[in-house]
């Protein structure tokens, strides 16, 4: 398959994998049948790679929403993102961030006008960070960008086109259900929330719920089963002492990260993270 250089990540994602790309990709082994990625998020992994045959998923419900409306409704999706782009102001980012304060947002708004509103905010948001408080509502602040891209029309039907001839299944559930049925072949990416190397370095509330250490302990007893079925795995995570112990039994790569999302720009230096996978 021949891959288009215009298909990438529409949206701007907490732990995004776009400059890490020349250390993952490599590692993805050459005899892959069907991938899997089960923290879908921006997507980078995927749309890099672009594998015929796939099972993403994100427990995002607005995320989902976008890949799944940008599969179906790529024109709609245009048309409202384009009047986003001519009212865009910073009263009318607040007005749209506000939406989902309504208690009816969800049966008020079509996927496509949901879609548009995550786009958009995401496009002109403070640093570009989708982040929700515990009630599950939008709450990044304005970003005073000269210029954002609102209408990325090139990047929306490479996606759609992307999605509609090849075999990719778009799932909205707990990362274990994405899990479920696999064959020798199958290859599955984790990129799950990272265990934060300190308190203020948690980024986990791009979802209503966090990922706990109790969670990252689950997911590796996950990676055993995989590894058990003689399906292989690559996880990303952070350097930590209690990752490193987890998956001691496995192979581990160190590999350097600039932090992309902080609001001290002194603290956007290089950090260590590593890749954990189970062959070669």
């Amino acid at each position: 398959m021949i891959k288009d250089p215009n298909l990438k990540p529409i949206l701007k994602w907490v732990g995004g994998k776009r400059q890490l790309l020349h250390e993952i990709i490599p590692l993805i082994p050459n005899d892959v049948t069907t991938y899997v990625e089960p923290f879908v998020g921006g997507g980078a992994v995927l749309f890099e790679y672009q594998p015929q045959r796939a099972i993403i998923n994100d427990l995002n419900e607005e995320l989902i929403n976008v890949y799944r409306v940008i599969k179906e409704h790529p024109e709609e999706l245009i048309d409202i993102l384009t009047q986003h782009k001519v009212n865009h102001n910073k009263e009318y980012f607040y007005k749209i961030r506000g939406l989902d304060r309504d208690d009816n947002f969800f049966e008020k708004y079509s996927d496509v006008e949901r879609a548009a509103r995550t786009i958009y905010l995401n496009k002109t948001c403070y640093n570009g960070l989708y982040r929700v408080n515990s009630k599950g509502q939008f709450n990044t602040p304005y970003g005073r960008y000269k210029n954002p891209k609102i209408v990325d029309d090139i990047t929306i039907y490479a996606m759609s086109n992307y999605f509609n001839f090849n075999d990719i299944k778009i799932m909205n559930e707990d990362y274990k259900k994405a899990l479920t049925n696999l064959r020798k072949g199958a290859f599955v990416y984790f990129d799950p929330p990272y265990l934060p190397i300190s308190e203020s370095s948690s980024f986990t509330s791009y979802t209503e719920d966090g990922f706990t250490y109790e969670q990252q302990v689950e997911l590796k007893e996950q990676c055993d089963k995989l590894n058990n079925r003689g399906i292989k795995f690559l996880l990303s995570n952070s350097y930590h002492p209690a990752i490193l112990e987890l998956y001691k039994d496995y192979k581990i790569k160190v590999i350097k990260a600039k932090r992309a999302i902080n609001s001290n720009a002194e603290k956007r230096g290089e950090i260590n993270e590593v890749l954990v996978y189970n062959y070669g």
